[in-house]
Formats: C-alpha cells, structure tokens, sequence
C-alpha cells in the first residue's frame, strides 16, 4: 500500500512589535506608497531584543501541535537562516523546550525555500518509514542581519514563525516536491560574512543583508514559473486543476506573475504580504496556517507551495488538502 505523509495541523506565531511603512519613512528616504507599490508591503513584525528564533518556533510549534492532537513527534526539522547559536541547531533547542528526546532534530539553510527543503525532507523520512510523525518550521528573526538604514533592503522583511505537522497516512497528502539550486547566483542575495569568513563583522553586528533586486525579480519570475510547469507535469495535472498557490511572500509583483502561470485569480492565492513582509523561510507556513484557520481550503483542494531565495535556491510543493 502506498505510504504519503498528510498535513495535519498548522501554527503560526508573529512578535508582537509593529513596524509600519510610515515609521520607515521617518527614519530612511522613503515613502509608504513607494513601499507599498513596489512590494505590497504595509508592515512587518519585528522580535523584541529578548525575544530570539527559538522562542517564535516554539510559540508556532505549539499551536501547531495543538491543532494536530499530538505532543510528540518522531522528527524535527527547522528551516531558519537566523539561528539563536553557531550549534547546538535550533531544532535540538526546540526538541528540548518541547519536552521531546530521541528522534533526529536538525536545522536546513536554504534561507527563503528553507521551508520548501524542510517540507520536502520531512516528507521522505515518512515516505520511506523512517518517521511517521515530523514537526516542520520555518522561523526566522531576519531584523537581526538587516541593515535599517538601507532603504533597498530594510523595507522587506520580517520575523516570525510557521510550523506544519505531518502524519503517515495511506491516502495522498503531499503529492510531490520539487527542489533546485543554482549557487552562480551566491552574490546576488547574501550576507558577505560569516563564521569562517570575517567572524569579526558578524561579533560587530554588522553582517548584513545584500542584494541585487533586478536581478532577484528577474531570475524569481521565471524559475518560479519552470516550477508551476514541473509540479504539473510530475502529477499529470493541468493549470485548472489547481485550486490555491500559497506562496512565498516576498513581494506582490512576483507573487502575480506566479499567479499568472496558474492562471488563478488572486482571490485564489494566499496573501500575508502586506502585514508580514518577507519572513524569509517562515513566510510560507505563516500563510498556509492563517488561510487555513480562516477555512480557505476544502477537503480534497489541490494546493501549489512554492519559494524562491538566496543561494540561488527555489522549491516547491503540491499538496492535496485534507481535513
């Protein structure tokens, strides 16, 4: 008999403290209308000095279990590019705050298609029986490598935390997944340091955010549509068969043209991104857990995941909903 894993509950959690388009404008050379007309961005959420990545995916991943019926998982796996330590992983310090011990717990950087390669691991393990329950997040405190007085950049993102679980089950949950890479395109969208290259920029705090937003527009626009053409293909489907696209919320412009692939109406595309902004690998699990406590998703839709970040990196995912 055939083995998928199946989403069976989802959690969310975003830091109190608001940060507003308007409250950009008082600090850099911008305005809200700019912001808003470029990238759909209103607002973005923002960890508190003492609040730090583990603390959002812990809050996610309670809501998300709670919504699961379950206390224990057999997996972890965190998507982050933010994490609280060098190691232990993030996964390992959440296994512990939530009072799990045993089962394997790590952390995958593919930075904002964390989630879609976190997702896509998840579903192997259960697929291959290895797990039959897995605790998936995206969390991400990114205010932390962003640089507030660059206007290019500090309009965008955003912190907080998304978490799905995912059970064994004999009836098709994730249908498949889909996972690239093209790292010639490393310097369009980094952070030029780290730990084993000018460690003393990131002690500094000043190991920041770069990128190249022609380039990134440009390159996210047609791999995101090779990868509506791929999920389709790789499950003999047609455009028409697909009832939501949640993607990820980077910006609206891309997020429309995506859309426009599908040839879905925008009442069917899951949008956070006027409150979120881009939360980086948590953007994804945040949407698909607020359209899913509204009740968007009927029993048997057919969703398309997808993410597009640095590396470069892009996934997706196609997932059939069921209640």
């Amino acid at each position: 008999m055939p083995r998928y894993s199946r989403i069976i509950g989802t959690g969310s959690y975003l830091p109190q403290r608001i940060v507003t388009n308007a409250e950009l404008e008082t600090r850099i050379d911008t305005t809200d209308a700019w912001i808003t007309e470029r990238t759909g961005i209103r607002q973005r959420h923002v960890a508190a000095d003492d609040e730090f990545t583990v603390d959002l995916a812990e809050a996610a991943s309670r809501r998300a279990l709670e919504a699961a019926g379950l206390d224990k998982v057999d997996l972890i796996v965190v998507a982050t590019t933010t994490p609280d330590r060098v190691f232990p992983s993030t996964a390992c310090l959440l296994q512990s705050r939530l009072d799990i011990h045993g089962g394997p717990a790590f952390d995958v950087q593919a930075v904002c298609a964390g989630f879609m390669y976190a997702l896509s691991i998840a579903d192997h393990y259960i697929k291959a029986g290895t797990a039959n329950t897995a605790l998936v997040l995206g969390a991400e405190t990114f205010s932390r490598i962003i640089d507030w007085t660059d206007r290019n950049t500090c309009v965008l993102f955003g912190d907080g935390a998304g978490a799905v679980v995912l059970k064994a089950d004999n009836t098709p949950g994730i249908l498949s997944t889909h996972l690239h890479a093209d790292g010639d395109y490393a310097n369009c969208l980094h952070v030029p340091h780290g730990v084993s290259n000018n460690l003393a920029s990131v002690l500094a705090g000043t190991a920041f955010v770069e990128m190249s937003g022609r380039e990134v527009f440009k390159v996210a626009v047609q791999k995101l549509g090779e990868l509506v053409d791929e999920a389709l293909v790789a499950n003999g489907l047609e455009r028409s068969d697909i009832d939501f696209l949640v993607p990820h919320q980077a910006n609206i412009r891309i997020i429309t043209a995506t859309a426009r692939k599908l040839g879905l109406p925008m009442e069917r595309v899951v949008l956070t991104v006027a409150e979120h902004g881009n939360t980086s690998a948590a953007s994804i699990p945040l949407a698909l857990d607020v359209a899913a406590r509204r009740g968007d998703f009927g029993n048997g839709d057919r969703l398309l995941l997808e993410g597009f970040g640095g590396g470069f990196t892009w996934g997706g995912a196609l997932v059939e909903w069921r209640e």
